[in-house]
């Protein structure tokens, strides 16, 4: 019995281990920008812990060995994927069949083939789910694996297992798939948290440098253009008309950016009014549907007028960063495509999901939308989705992007309804 417990304890630790190296990876890809090292690293480390789990197990005699290799392989798929599921399905039963014993090894491929199939079905929503109902399905998965796995013993093995000792084996690994659960949890919030923090500090200097530099450069801009206006009240030659037409453009464009720079410095409404988020939207539609239609995009708009649907905020502001987000999705189609827009009413929030078929984007580039500077354009700049993230953020709303690279991407934008 106590020697039971120790190798355990043992197996216990060596799911830990694994979980203290992910938290210090965390903590270090920050500085050295390793991001893509990241799902390899994740898979390494799982294999590792559930190696050392069934290299150091207990036997029951004639090929039976019982460790608690179900942990980490449990929340390598869930928190993994399939992708990662394979890999682990096939480190396991590798390693199962060169240690050896028969029963145990068809055992362990009859369990983990049931239970890596079910996890990859579940991964995608577990990742959804709130805390409390992770933990509850980690609980309730290793019930599953391990009543599986002691019945196939049973019927394989012919080994009878005393009532005391799977007793102590059934509330080891529920213990342990729990603990694992909520830390690596932790783990993960650790680490949005300190993305959010990095990118807090980042908007901050680059929003007190843009105020200070718009109030600096408009006052001569604007005195430039009042001089151009002058001179092209005289009558001056057909090529300097066009060279002053040119440049009061070019002035125009550069206050525009100016105002960008403004909007994002101080991204509360100026201006607070009751904003009807339908009407808003047909707004946005009216005024982009010419540029669908030289890009060969339909768009699809399923929205519903409500009158109840209000929000507070800026109207003007709310338009600036609708029309950026849809101008994006529109222009992110070159071959053509379909862009849907509609309007979810769920009280006390309003939804607005904008959707494209365009070229998508991998979950860094989705991690660093709204960034300064950061842009998925050639020949772009950042500067509209980044005043894009802070009008919203600014009138209390929250955006969510999903994306599918080379199919799809979604943005929800949530606003709380004005009372």
């Amino acid at each position: 019995m106590e020697l039971i417990t120790k190798d355990l304890l043992i197996n216990f630790l060596f799911i830990l281990f694994p979980l203290f190296l992910l938290q210090m990876f965390y903590s270090l890809k920050f500085v050295y920008r390793i991001d893509k090292l990241k799902n390899i690293l994740f898979t390494i480390l799982f294999m590792v812990s559930i190696g050392l789990c069934m290299l150091f197990p207990f036997s029951m005699g004639d090929g039976l060995n019982w460790d608690l290799r179900r942990i980490p392989f449990i929340i390598g798929i869930l928190y993994g994927g399939p992708k990662n599921g394979v890999i682990l399905f096939t480190f396991l039963l590798v390693t199962r069949f060169f240690i050896g014993g028969d029963p145990g090894f068809y055992i362990s491929v009859i369990t983990c083939s049931i239970m890596a199939i079910i996890l990859s079905l579940l991964s995608k929503y577990y990742l959804k789910m709130p805390l409390g109902q992770k933990v509850f399905m980690s609980g309730l998965l290793v019930i599953l694996y391990t009543q599986i796995a002691f019945f196939a013993s049973i019927n394989l093995g012919n080994e009878g297992f005393p009532a005391n000792m799977w007793s102590e084996y059934f509330v080891i690994n529920i213990l342990a798939i729990l603990m694992a659960t909520l830390l690596i949890e932790v783990i993960r919030i650790n680490s949005d948290m300190l993305k959010k923090l990095m990118k807090a500090e980042k908007l901050e200097v680059v929003s007190h440098l843009a105020a200070s530099i718009s109030h600096e450069v408009r006052n001569p801009l604007t005195t430039c253009k009042g001089f151009l206006q002058l001179s092209q009240q005289e009558e001056p030659s057909p090529y300097i008309k066009q060279y002053l037409a040119t440049a009061i453009q070019e002035l125009d464009r550069a206050s525009d950016i100016i105002n960008d720079y403004l909007t994002f410095a101080r991204p509360a409404p100026e201006k607070i009014e009751q904003i009807s988020i339908y009407q808003e939207v047909r707004n946005v539609v009216n005024i982009l549907t010419p540029l669908a239609n030289m890009n060969n995009v339909q768009m699809l708009v399923n929205i519903e007028k409500r009158d109840q649907a209000y929000i507070l905020g800026d109207r003007k502001k709310l338009e600036q960063s609708l029309i950026n987000i849809v101008k994006n999705g529109i222009e992110s189609m070159g071959n053509g495509g379909r862009l849907e827009i509609k309007i979810d009413y769920q009280y006390p929030l309003v939804r607005v999901e904008i959707r494209d078929e365009g070229k998508g984007m991998t979950q860094h580039q989705i991690n660093r939308l709204g960034e300064p500077y950061f842009t998925t354009k050639e020949d772009g700049t950042g500067l509209g989705m980044m005043v894009s993230y802070s009008i919203i953020k600014g009138m209390g709303g929250q955006i969510n992007v999903d994306s599918e690279i080379g199919n799809w991407t979604s943005f929800s934008i949530e606003f709380p309804v004005a009372h």
